[in-house]
């Protein structure tokens, strides 16, 4: 793994964000370009890390396909500090990942080089926020198939991260639980499982698994949403089941689980409530989103469509992906590699501002485990 440079003190005042590349065959390089030439600000203290050619060639086509020419990023290494005659123009500071690829991954197709690429990029952006050189790690979309089809054993970014801050910890996996939230303006929802196939996802709704979740998730938000609004964090929990079980007639997974969950946490002192009706609660924490006193600030979702539907259906260009649990700040856009739009400089760059809002938010100092707050 090639090691990120030392940083220049004219090039950064403090550890900058990475923002890995992503799928080098999807529309991560080019949101990256596009989200620079619209928001440049945004990236004076922020750093690519990946292949220095696939930026090129996402810079290229961005060029091509009708981004302003005076928006047009300029590629530095990541080391590099500000130049004279550079005044305004979009900087976008890349760090090298292992060496230069020859043959580039072509555009829309799985591929195990891409997934390969994805990877490192992902593992030297992890790594570096573990010690410090960054404050924060944004990930653009990575495909799960060439992850696999690379070698790699995990089913996508947040099984990585939980791996990597693992180890660097020098704990197991187990040891570290973490969960997928999915946040836009107006609906926050924490997964109780993430990637695991949905009669895996129905076995983990256990009293402990629960409980976890919600210990987990009150955490988060008390260093964060319930700090900024000055009271404690208000979690609502959906059901499992067709009217959360109906006292038992359409299953009994709310009663033997999630509500000994959810009376162990109020007897901890969080503010949690439910399990609701699947069907209706997420209505209810949207509808009450921006009330002087809201619904909730987060509704836990059983498994993982259960939670994403509803949040991607309010449109995915304002989501962000936060992982909970790790010691690092993570965000990503709540899209995915979209194979179909990659090389036509078309995919909108939306999502990845508000997940690099989102990360500038939590790696500040009061937020961020990397500063004392751990999970």
């Amino acid at each position: 793994m090639h090691s990120s440079s030392p940083f220049i003190a004219s090039a950064f005042a403090e550890p900058p964000i990475v923002i890995s590349m992503g799928d080098p065959a999807g529309i991560g390089p080019e949101i990256i370009v596009k989200a620079c030439a619209a928001r440049p600000e945004l990236f004076r203290d922020a750093v690519v890390a990946g292949d220095r050619r696939i930026m090129e060639r996402a810079l290229d086509v961005c060029r091509r396909h009708g981004l302003p020419s005076q928006n047009i990023p300029l590629l530095v290494p990541e080391n590099e500090a500000p130049r004279q005659g550079l005044a305004g123009q979009p900087i976008l500071r890349v760090s090298q990942v292992g060496k230069p690829c020859s043959d580039l991954p072509a555009w829309g197709q799985v591929q195990s080089l891409a997934g390969h690429m994805a990877a490192q990029a992902i593992e030297h952006g992890a790594r570096g926020v573990l010690q410090r050189r960054y404050r924060a790690l944004v990930t653009a979309p990575i495909h799960k198939e060439a992850l696999a089809q690379a070698g790699y054993p995990w089913p996508g970014h947040t099984e990585m991260l939980q791996a990597l801050a693992a180890e660097h910890a020098g704990v197991s996996v187990s040891d570290m639980p973490v969960r997928m939230m999915l946040a836009n303006p107006d609906l926050r929802t924490v997964l109780n499982s993430i990637h695991v196939s949905l009669r895996q996802a129905i076995e983990a709704v256990t009293a402990s698994q629960v409980e976890e979740t919600l210990r987990i998730t009150h955490d988060f938000l008390a260093r964060t949403v319930a700090r900024q609004a000055h009271r404690p964090p208000n979690i609502a929990v959906a059901g499992l089941n067709p009217h959360a079980g109906e006292g038992g007639l359409f299953g009994t997974e709310e009663q033997e689980a999630i509500i000994p969950a959810v009376a162990r946490a109020q007897a901890l002192g969080m503010h949690v409530h439910g399990p609701y009706p699947p069907d209706t609660v997420f209505m209810q924490a949207h509808a009450a989103a921006h009330a002087p006193i809201p619904f909730c600030d987060v509704v836990i979702a059983m498994y993982h469509d259960q939670g994403l539907i509803p949040v991607k259906y309010l449109g995915v260009e304002q989501g962000v992906n936060v992982t909970l649990g790790l010691p690092l700040v993570r965000t990503s856009p709540d899209h995915g590699t979209a194979f179909d739009l990659a090389g036509t400089a078309r995919a909108d760059a939306q999502s990845l501002l508000a997940a690099l809002d989102m990360a500038r938010m939590l790696s500040a100092s009061d937020f961020s485990p990397a500063h004392g707050a751990g999970s």
